[in-house]
């Protein structure tokens, strides 16, 4: 029986995102992929044209995934809480809770690959990436509004920039769990994030004396 086309793709991009994440997007070669998949040419060149078309294909179900796990957790934590706050916190927190996992999952973030390798990789990746930078960051500064209407902090707090000190934090936390080859480093850094929330806004546990 000849294999389903939409298994061996997800099984391309499997094996070429691990590779990515491990070499870089510029050492990783077609031929490489092709072993670790256990793929033939043909099958890959029906998927991928090219390898820029790979690479953006790769981009694209990253960036996707990302976007995904955002919105479920801030789904389960407005089904938590009507409070815009507390449901940062719990945001935080579920992410935490399951940063253990992520990392061992995700051992790196595909995104720094491919920004740093934008003259080999195109614009269309690069493009993928900024409209995903920016989603996430709208939907973090619309609930980061409502918790500073609801709570007002004592200090100035400037809701793009902030949008932007969460999304980094994730994204950096992979990044300092596989230089140092400890997975516990993410949630570690998300535990910070979760009690900063928690002080600017007054809520949680870090809020109280």
């Amino acid at each position: 029986m000849p294999r389903d086309g939409t298994a061996t793709r997800e099984r391309i991009l499997d094996e070429a995102q691990r590779l990515v994440l491990e070499r870089g997007f510029s050492a990783t070669t077609v031929d490489a992929v092709l072993a670790a998949s256990g793929t033939s040419k043909g099958a890959f060149f029906h998927h991928f044209p090219s390898k820029d078309q790979l690479g953006h294909a790769l981009v694209e179900r990253y960036a996707r995934a990302d976007l995904a796990y955002q919105e479920q957790f801030l789904a389960e934590a407005e089904a938590a809480s009507d409070d815009p706050a507390v449901q940062l916190v719990t945001f935080v927190a579920l992410f935490e809770a399951a940063a253990d996992e992520l990392a061992a999952e995700q051992p790196g973030c595909l995104y720094v690959s491919f920004v740093y390798e934008k003259q080999l990789v195109g614009d269309g990746a690069h493009s993928l990436i900024v409209d995903a930078v920016i989603a996430a960051r709208e939907r973090l500064a619309q609930k980061l509004e409502a918790a500073i209407a609801l709570h007002p902090p004592r200090v100035p707090v400037d809701v793009t920039s902030l949008a932007d000190l969460v999304f980094t934090t994730f994204e950096g936390g992979f990044i300092l769990a596989r230089t140092l080859r400890d997975p516990a480093l993410l949630r570690g850094q998300l535990t910070h994030l979760r009690r900063y929330l928690e002080l600017l806004f007054g809520v949680g546990d870090a809020s109280t004396p």
